[in-house]
């Protein structure tokens, strides 16, 4: 079968064009804020003091207000809907949650940092993208960041290691390396 440079160009325009995003972009600019600015009792106890134990019950209801939108921005399922259903590339760690027979990973969060929902607490939902995939990542590469591509989607999907806001259909999963 013979293709002309015309057919060729149908298909080239075809395949999607993958916008490389960061987390934030992700996130609604009121929870960054939020997040960004903590309450500032947050940053002088130190833990386990007897500050810290009175601060749970005292600093915690004179701070409340103050609090409630930081405390929100944590668990918010907020999303942005110029994303949904957009091409994109973003970099990130995978928390495993199912594995195949041979022990590759089929399903997982990707996430900001390196420990999230195991060794720290999970980001907020919209800092968490829900992946199954039969292309399987080997669970000998845990510990390394990468570069997932996809069309991503809206979707709670709940997990005893956290909440993702979104999910994504991948079509390809790299090993990450810096851009240049």
């Amino acid at each position: 079968m013979e293709h002309s440079v015309i057919d060729d160009a149908v298909i080239h325009d075809a395949a999607p064009t993958y916008k490389t995003v960061e987390w934030t972009d992700l996130m609604p600019k009121s929870d960054l804020d939020a997040l960004l600015n903590p309450p500032e009792y947050l940053d002088d106890i130190a833990d386990g003091s007897f500050e810290d134990i009175i601060s749970n019950q005292v600093v915690n209801a004179i701070s409340s207000a103050n609090d409630d939108r930081y405390q929100q921005a944590l668990i918010s399922t907020n999303i942005i809907t110029k994303m949904v259903d957009q091409p994109i590339r973003i970099p990130g760690f995978i928390v495993p949650l199912e594995f195949d027979d041979q022990q590759n990973i089929t399903q997982f969060f990707l996430v900001p940092y390196f420990g999230a929902c195991i060794h720290m607490p999970p980001p907020p939902p919209n800092q968490m993208i829900f992946v199954s995939s039969s292309l399987g990542i080997s669970s000998n590469d845990l510990y390394d960041p990468f570069w997932i591509t996809g069309i991503l989607k809206t979707a709670i999907i709940e997990n005893e290691l956290g909440t993702a806001a979104y999910t994504m259909q991948i079509t390809t999963i790299e090993r990450y390396t810096e851009e240049e």
